[in-house]
């Protein structure tokens, strides 16, 4: 059988939560105006994957149609 640990359940909670706590020091956060960036540049890049996206569904549908005789 396995050996419990001899710290209870609150005191490694309680050092989970403070390594964390810790590593969250460490964290580079961004500022206001490079979240702004960031944020601009994945919906424009969103938005740009969503029309490539149409486009080539719209381009196959309509070749598949034209193939198939159903236009």
């Amino acid at each position: 059988m396995a050996e419990k640990s001899s710290a209870g359940f609150g005191s490694r909670a309680k050092g989970f939560f403070k390594s964390v706590w810790s590593e969250l020091k460490k964290v580079h956060w961004p500022s206001k105006k490079e979240l702004a960036t960031f944020t601009g540049v994945v919906i424009v890049s969103c938005a740009a994957m969503a029309i490539v996206i149409s486009a080539f569904d719209w381009v196959v549908s309509s070749l598949l149609n034209l193939l198939l005789g159903l236009a």
